[in-house]
């Protein structure tokens, strides 16, 4: 593991760490809003690179170590994020990489597969849904998770523990109610996350980020080959969303995880990783 601070443009730096060796295909880990690189576990990164990958991880801006700004007020769009991905891949030298986003950074990815196609060998989205405006009305979040975002109080962002205590109960609504929640682990892996942050309380920019310039072609203009990975209980972008992006990606497969929520736990490492290594063998 080599952590290092890599320039994305404007005077802007993230902070990236790699995996395994360079002269492996490289994978780039795109986190989704509003989480740092710790939620791509340490072991998942090793385990990918043991595999024979690159394997690169790095914190969006306001996450962890990367530049942050007031809490409130972002200097930056959704589009920014995307090309940070970008200054990531030049940071390390990589011409071209296989993107593997989760959530929103599935989103950021299909940003830059359809931008800098010549940058992307192949993606792989997890628990995402279309970053391009428009197409069929899909699902909306399931009423628990409505519920708790409608009801929730916010915690005060200056005390650590209670801001721990509330993405803990987050993690539960987005695990859906279909398997146990792991709480010993999603509350380490916070705990861990809250004390690196330079401030936590600015994560939350990303939900009031503006999109920045829209995406410039549909999803049928990805030319990279695709896996789609999606939980039938995810509650925020239920299955349905996994279902569309697998069919307007021309090519593109569908791997569903029976009863996983939103996101990845370490319950869902074996199969997630199987498939990442066997997609990018090619």
């Amino acid at each position: 593991m080599v952590e290092r601070m890599v320039g994305v443009g404007g005077g802007v730096e993230v902070c990236a760490e790699s995996f395994g060796d360079a002269g492996d295909p490289a994978v780039l880990l795109v986190m989704g809003l509003g989480a740092s690189m710790l939620w791509w576990e340490d072991g998942f990164c090793r385990q990918l690179a043991a595999g024979g990958r690159f394997v690169v991880r790095y914190d969006h801006r306001d996450t962890g170590r990367s530049a942050g700004w007031e809490p409130g007020r972002p200097g930056y769009t959704g589009a920014d994020l995307a090309g940070d991905a970008v200054g990531v891949l030049d940071g390390y030298g990589i011409g071209a990489a296989h993107l593997v986003g989760v959530s929103a950074g599935g989103a950021l990815a299909q940003r830059v597969a359809l931008g800098s196609p010549e940058r992307v060998r192949s993606l792989v989205l997890v628990s995402t849904t279309s970053a391009v405006p428009g197409g069929p009305e899909l699902p909306p979040p399931d009423e628990e998770f409505l519920r708790f975002a409608g009801t929730a109080r916010q915690p005060d962002w200056t005390d650590e523990d209670q801001v721990v205590d509330y993405l803990v109960a987050y993690s539960r609504v987005l695990a859906g109610t279909r398997r146990p929640f792991d709480e010993p682990a999603a509350r380490a892996l916070i705990r861990a996350d809250v004390e690196r942050a330079r401030d936590i309380a600015a994560a939350r920019n990303h939900d009031i980020l503006p999109e920045g310039e829209p995406p410039p072609a549909p999803l049928s203009a990805i030319s990279a080959p695709t896996l789609v990975v999606h939980g039938t209980a995810d509650p925020l972008f239920p299955f349905p969303h996994g279902e569309f992006l697998a069919e307007a990606i021309p090519g593109a497969d569908l791997l569903p995880l029976e009863g996983a929520g939103h996101g990845i736990v370490r319950a869902d490492w074996p199969a997630l990783l199987r498939a990442i290594l066997a997609h990018t063998a090619a």
